[in-house]
């Protein structure tokens, strides 16, 4: 009989699911509790799993899982599973590896998942990911497309602040003492209506950069349920009274994750972005993480000036840019999966 015996977590566990992850050198935020409350918002179904150690008494691996009926398949038949920057777990252990994935497909076989897709946070091109290829090559797992962004800017921020300020380029650290020097100044969202006023400038970003938001609902629940964590917080950068841009920030597991950024059309030229962005990893900082995510660059500088310009600011900080190793699914049912593809595609 096996040692290991995969289970459900129930939310009366919620702190040791979250400890155990926020713990893990594979921990994520999107693979918080928090996040799956999130996405629970957004037509997903959360599955929180916990790989339980029996002769040590604790978890060893964990996956949240989320779930979704896979639409336009004739009778609704089957959902697919999907777990972002996951699973958590000690891909070295050859043995824990093959405990966890043997009983976790063979959970979501029996729930009638089409197909599981993992969404791995690991860093590209190195050790870790060549062992980590293996072990999906000997699942059947195979390559996918991506959900979270391939590419991100990561700065090391366990350094002081005067190296900080030093290692960006010249003109950012201009342009944040600029953004002081002209009166801009930051603050902690602290009410709903605050929510509101960065989704009216939300709303205007997205018109000028063209790209698609989440309904005002998803914001405020994201903002209520990781702010009363201390999980995140929306900073607002204000000019005389005026709200001129707004970032999300998440912190867990010891990282500081920029996720929706929102900027007016005015006073652009007293460089509030780079004020807040500033103040965000001063937070990150206070916060005990060691890493502040950018969240998402364009694979290549130039294929278009919007994104470029995306490039080019997150590049100022002074990070290095990191390839994730991206999305691979392991299909179950592999008819009806062609046939769902085929609808996804059309």
């Amino acid at each position: 009989m096996s040692r290991y015996t995969l289970r459900s977590v129930p939310v009366d566990l919620r702190e040791q699911w979250d400890a155990f992850v926020s713990a893990h050198p594979n921990g994520h935020l999107l693979q918080s509790w928090s996040w799956g409350e999130i996405k629970a918002s957004a037509q997903w179904h959360p599955l929180r799993l916990a790989l339980w150690d029996g002769e040590q008494q604790q978890i060893v691996a964990a996956a949240q899982v989320l779930r979704r009926t896979v639409s336009h398949v004739p009778l609704g038949i089957g959902h697919l599973a999907y777990i972002p920057r996951g699973p958590v777990i000690d891909w070295t252990q050859p043995s824990l590896c093959e405990e966890f994935f043997s009983q976790l497909n063979g959970l979501l076989r029996r729930q009638g998942a089409l197909a599981l897709q993992l969404e791995l946070g690991q860093e590209s091109g190195v050790a870790e990911s060549t062992l980590i290829l293996k072990r999906l090559e000997a699942l059947h797992a195979h390559p996918a497309h991506a959900v979270q962004p391939l590419r991100t800017i990561i700065l090391d921020i366990t350094l002081d602040e005067t190296t900080l300020l030093a290692q960006m380029k010249e003109k950012w650290r201009y342009n944040v003492r600029l953004a002081g020097r002209k009166g801009v100044t930051v603050r902690t969202a602290q009410r709903d209506e605050d929510v509101q006023a960065w989704y009216s400038l939300l709303q205007t970003t997205a018109e000028r950069d063209q790209f698609g938001v989440h309904t005002l609902d998803y914001y405020l629940k994201a903002w209520h349920i990781f702010a009363a964590r201390n999980e995140m917080h929306l900073l607002l950068a204000e000019y005389d009274g005026l709200l001129l841009a707004g970032i999300f920030v998440a912190f867990f597991a010891r990282q500081a994750i920029y996720l929706y950024g929102a900027s007016s059309n005015e006073h652009r030229q007293l460089m509030p972005n780079h004020l807040l962005q500033w103040e965000a990893i001063r937070l990150a900082k206070q916060q005990g993480a060691t890493s502040y995510d950018f969240w998402g660059i364009p694979d290549t500088e130039a294929e278009d000036e919007d994104m470029a310009g995306v490039y080019r600011f997150k590049r100022g900080w002074g990070g290095r840019v990191v390839q994730f190793m991206g999305c691979y699914e392991l299909t179950y049912r592999p008819l009806i999966m062609n046939l769902a593809h085929k609808f996804i595609s059309s």
